[in-house]
């Protein structure tokens, strides 16, 4: 994956026998790279638009997070009379920190990747959902929702609304605002991007310290709380939809192309968190998906309506199959179903170390 300038373009400096080295390592990381790509099953395999996104997703946070630590570093400095320390700060190596990580393999952290791709794909299909509307003069739900009297309920529906309109820009422009991550993520984040900053000076410690504080204000300012899923979690649980309003609230949430609410609402119904309920969500062949609608005793009808949506929308999915595999998926009973998922309702912390554990054992 190339996402940023090469390390020809970000070191130029390099004389020709280090040069030829640096070519060769590359060649034989095309290689490899291209190697494993071409054994990949088909499922595993990023599309093109998902790769592209991804790409632009990840460069745009690392660059806002790079870009903020550079500028309140080289401010302190600049501050403290060290204005050509400063100066260094915001050019050295400036735009090349996606590069350096990648070369340092720490892009491909298992809980970061995990948590982009499942971003990008939950936005590409969001935007490809087929609008349903009772009424073609009705406004869209989180529209009625935050009009509703229930002060919390309009609260959270106004800043879902607000939320996703900033996702879809930050999306269109390729750009990021500075709560798009869980914060242990975040926090992950920015001292790597702070150490592959300090790599391309000649540190000093001055340098250093002012590098640290101005990592250390990014973490103080990050919020998670801003994040769509937070807020689409917060809107759930005022919403609190009953058994009898459930199907409802899921369908229209659908329809109304609001993916991160009907998400939350599936989370919040089955006790799990937004993640989970995302995962379950995304995955093309959609096994763990009716089964937690099953687990909500949710009527042929609705499961229907949710999986011809989801279909039309993520090239992933087959639809024939969803279809034929309707009237087994109707048919499981709702104790058995809750039983299946009962998992998903685990601690975050114990899933991870059973899926670590799991993972020893394949080796």
């Amino acid at each position: 994956m190339s996402v940023g300038p090469t390390m020809h373009d970000a070191m130029p400096s390099y004389d020709p026998v280090t040069r030829a080295e640096t070519a060769r390592l590359r060649a034989e990381a095309r290689l490899a790279g291209t190697i494993a790509d071409f054994f990949l099953d088909a499922d595993a395999r990023l599309d093109d638009r998902t790769r592209l996104m991804l790409a632009h997703v990840l460069g745009a946070i690392v660059g806002a997070i790079e870009w903020d630590i550079r500028r309140h570093a080289a401010r302190l400095l600049a501050g403290d009379g060290a204005t050509r320390a400063g100066e260094a700060i915001l050019k050295a190596g400036a735009g090349s920190v996606v590069e350096r990580l990648t070369r340092a393999g720490l892009l491909r952290d298992e809980e970061l990747m995990e948590e982009l791709i499942a971003r990008v794909r939950h936005d590409l299909i969001a935007a490809s959902l087929p609008v349903e509307v009772a009424e073609p003069d009705e406004a869209s739900l989180l529209v009625r929702l935050a009009g509703v009297p229930d002060s919390i309920v309009a609260s959270a529906a106004s800043a879902l609304l607000a939320a996703e309109s900033r996702r879809r820009v930050a999306n269109e422009l390729g750009s990021a605002g500075g709560s798009e991550l869980p914060a242990e993520l975040h926090h992950r984040l920015v001292w790597w991007v702070a150490a592959a900053i300090r790599d391309g000076l000649k540190s000093t410690r001055e340098s250093d310290r002012a590098i640290t504080d101005a990592a250390e204000r990014s973490l103080a300012a990050h919020d998670e709380g801003e994040r769509p899923d937070a807020v689409a979690m917060r809107l759930a649980k005022a919403l609190d939809a009953r058994p009898n309003e459930l199907a409802a609230v899921l369908v229209e949430s659908i329809g109304d192309r609001r993916l991160s609410l009907f998400v939350a609402v599936l989370a919040h119904a089955l006790g799990i968190a937004f993640d989970q309920a995302r995962s379950i969500t995304l995955e093309p062949d959609g096994d763990r998906l009716w089964l937690a609608l099953r687990a909500l005793d949710m009527d042929r009808p609705t499961i229907a309506r949710i999986g011809l949506a989801l279909s039309e929308a993520d090239p992933r999915r087959d639809i024939e199959a969803f279809a034929d595999a309707l009237d087994a998926i109707v048919s499981i009973g709702v104790e058995d179903a809750r039983a299946s998922i009962a998992p998903l309702a685990l601690n975050r912390d114990f899933r991870m170390a059973l899926r670590a554990l799991a993972r020893t054992d394949r080796r």
